[in-house]
């Protein structure tokens, strides 16, 4: 299957999780293998030689994962508050609705290794401006953020490039 195959799977629900917002359904994609390796070995491109793959709560986990897989590459998982057993750095970013918080193990990311940071969706980048402030705080340098989808109506590409102007922004499609 190719990479537009897969993205074709990606099913869009009306007024989910309420009024107005069109919600981008993954499971039909999941759900395929061939899909998922398509999917897999497209954002695997954008990892340098010596990243390891870092994914946010809770579907960039299942990216980053089979991304870190195909590299044969560590996993750093970014978890929301209280949800790591460790010592963790902890960052809060702003919501539509109210305040978020995530963090990272205090030990998860050698100082000056680099990462690339995965997730499913990019909107306003508020979880990824803050997953990448987590990965500086740890010592690691984030060559790159890669995702499945981008709404780029929600900015969270500008966002990210006012904070980090050189920071390479992935996307596999638009919505």
């Amino acid at each position: 299957m190719n990479i537009e195959q897969a993205l074709s799977l990606i099913r869009s629900i009306p007024d989910y999780p309420k009024p107005g917002i069109i919600f981008k359904d993954i499971t039909p994609l999941l759900a395929k293998g061939d899909a998922l390796h398509a999917i897999t070995d497209a954002l695997s491109a954008f990892a340098t030689p010596a990243a390891c793959i870092a994914g946010i709560e809770a579907r960039g986990f299942i990216f980053g994962s089979t991304v870190a897989a195909n590299l044969n590459r560590g996993f750093i998982p970014i978890r929301k508050s209280g949800k790591l057993p460790f010592a963790t750095h902890a960052q809060s970013y702003a919501l539509e609705y109210g305040e978020a918080t995530i963090e990272i193990h205090i030990d998860a990311i050698a100082p000056g290794q680099e990462v690339l940071l995965i997730d499913d969706v990019l909107a306003t980048g508020g979880t990824m401006c803050a997953a990448i402030e987590l990965i500086a705080q740890c010592g690691g340098i984030v060559v790159g953020v890669a995702t499945v989808i981008e709404i780029p109506i929600l900015q969270g590409r500008n966002r990210i490039s006012s904070l980090y102007p050189s920071m390479p922004i992935y996307s596999l499609m638009t919505s």
